[in-house]
């Protein structure tokens, strides 16, 4: 892909022994990085059938702080400048990022990519970051002013499965887990597809973004454990009532991310309906490229015979049925 601003580009040198990298210096704060080029390339190492998402050029850049917006007292959304990235990202795609000037941790932890930033003329501009602090880094990226700095590798993983219009799209987010939801409503409502919502989380205080969901034509079905907005309970139950009112001959695609249990619980639902389910996996991550293994998830073949995928390569989306959610 052609990015004429890009500060440093980085090419395989093939003529010694093994790969080693040559660098035209040209700024300093961005270079691509093509996963799979060396001997023990990652790409080599993908099952059969995995994304190509793996041995595409990956860009690392320094990306400015544009604004911290705080939603309450842990969840906040930060939006960086990072024009190359916002114009190559897919739905459910992510990044791994880190505080620039930060010693600790020393690697970069992954977000899903929330919202796609764009110019007055449509231009992408940079991505959001939907947080909620509960560690170190989280917390880094809920202090963090538009005097700093975050480095970032993306995009990267596998990314959702656009459907076409007449099959409708039901979306199942808790908590956190609305953060890829927004690109995929936008590019389903591109195509004409009918997108509805089913957002749970513990009280209305931890539910955001709603009205960015209608705007767009979704329609959103809310639950709270508490019932402080929508139904009380959790947002499997809501599913669950919708699903019972289907008819025969509607086609039905399922997306669902946010804790493991709620995962699989929505998973275990709709497979009794025979429909189609992707998940996008929260997994810990090391590198975002498929060295460490450090993201590895147990999934069943078609086969019945199982074994271990990386989800940051051939993830983090992956059919729900493939799972075996008693390992995680």
């Amino acid at each position: 892909m052609p990015i004429h601003t890009m500060n440093r580009l980085i090419t395989l040198d093939r003529s010694r022994k093994g790969a080693s990298y040559k660098r035209k210096p040209r700024k300093p704060t961005l270079r691509l990085t093509l996963a799979g080029a060396n001997p023990l390339s990652f790409a080599s190492r993908l099952e059969t059938g995995s994304a190509r998402y793996t041995a595409i050029m990956v860009m690392e850049l320094e990306a400015r702080v544009e604004s911290n917006v705080r939603l309450s007292d842990d969840y906040n959304v930060v939006t960086l400048e990072a024009p190359s990235i916002a114009a190559n990202a897919d739905p459910g795609q992510f990044v791994m990022v880190k505080v620039s000037d930060s010693q600790e941790p020393l690697l970069r932890r992954p977000f899903s990519i929330f919202e796609i930033c764009r110019n007055s003329a449509g231009t992408p501009t940079g991505f959001s970051l939907l947080n909620k602090r509960i560690g170190i880094v989280t917390q880094q990226i809920f202090d963090l002013t538009d005097t700093k700095q975050v480095s970032v590798l993306g995009p990267l993983g596998r990314p959702f499965t656009v459907i076409n219009k007449p099959t409708q799209a039901w979306l199942v987010a808790g908590g956190v887990g609305l953060a890829p939801f927004v690109t995929l409503s936008e590019k389903l409502r591109q195509q004409g597809v009918a997108v509805t919502l089913f957002y749970g989380a513990r009280s209305a205080t931890e539910l955001f973004y709603m009205n960015i969901f209608e705007q767009l034509g979704v329609s959103v079905v809310t639950a709270t454990e508490d019932g402080s907005l929508g139904m009380q309970g959790v947002i499997t139950v809501a599913l669950n009532e919708r699903l019972q009112k289907i008819e025969t001959n509607e086609s039905l695609m399922i997306y669902a991310c946010g804790p493991t249990p709620m995962m699989q619980a929505v998973t275990n639902l709709v497979t009794e309906y025979h429909l189609p389910i992707e998940v996008s996996l929260e997994q810990v991550m090391g590198c975002g490229l498929g060295g460490c293994y450090s993201c590895v998830v147990r999934i069943r073949d078609e086969q019945g015979q199982e074994h271990y995928t990386r989800s940051c390569v051939n993830g983090p989306v992956l059919p729900g049925e493939q799972i075996v959610w008693e390992a995680l």
